[in-house]
Order: structure tokens, then sequence, then C-alpha cells
């Protein structure tokens, strides 16, 4: 089986190619019909998860992380962490 492939663009968003399932923080199936799709990582896009290139001027640059050992790791969306890359549910609070 072929494997899913998540390339990181500069100043853009993560584009997810090959077979993948997405969810939601329930973990419900987000569906798509799409075979590569384009996922947001500024937080502007009006479709999120998706991206809709309202990225564009907003200086998003890439971050590496590297995790210390195998596990679940929730990466921080909404660009508002104190532990960047990481989530620290600071997204809760925002209106």
């Amino acid at each position: 089986m072929e494997e899913a492939r998540i390339t990181s663009y500069r100043d853009g968003p993560l584009l997810v190619r090959g077979p993948f399932r997405l969810e939601d923080q329930n973990g419900n199936a987000i569906e798509t019909d799409r075979a590569t799709i384009a996922l947001c990582r500024c937080g502007k896009s009006r479709q999120r998860p998706f991206c809709d290139g309202s990225h564009k001027g907003s200086g998003l640059v890439p971050m590496k992380y590297t995790a210390e050992k195998a596990g679940d790791y929730w990466l921080c969306a909404c660009k508002h962490s104190a532990k960047k890359p990481l989530c620290d549910g600071t997204h809760k609070t925002l209106a």
C-alpha cells in the first residue's frame, strides 16, 4: 500500500498526498473526495481544516519539530500556544 506523504510549504499549507484518513478532535471522519488536500496552518482559513489561501502575507514560517519518543502529539493550529509547536490548550480561551 502506498504511504501518505505530507509536504510543508514555506509560508503555506501542509499538502497531504496519498491514502489518508482525516479526523476531527473526536475521531469522526472528515470526508473529502480528493487524493491530495491542503491543510491550513495559519488559522485564518474560513474552510478549516482546509487551506483557502488566507495565509498569504501572514508571515507564517515553518517550524521543525522532532518528537523525543513515539506517541501521540497535538500540534498547535491556533498559533497562540506558549509551547509551540505543541498545543497547550490556549485555543479554548480564544474568542
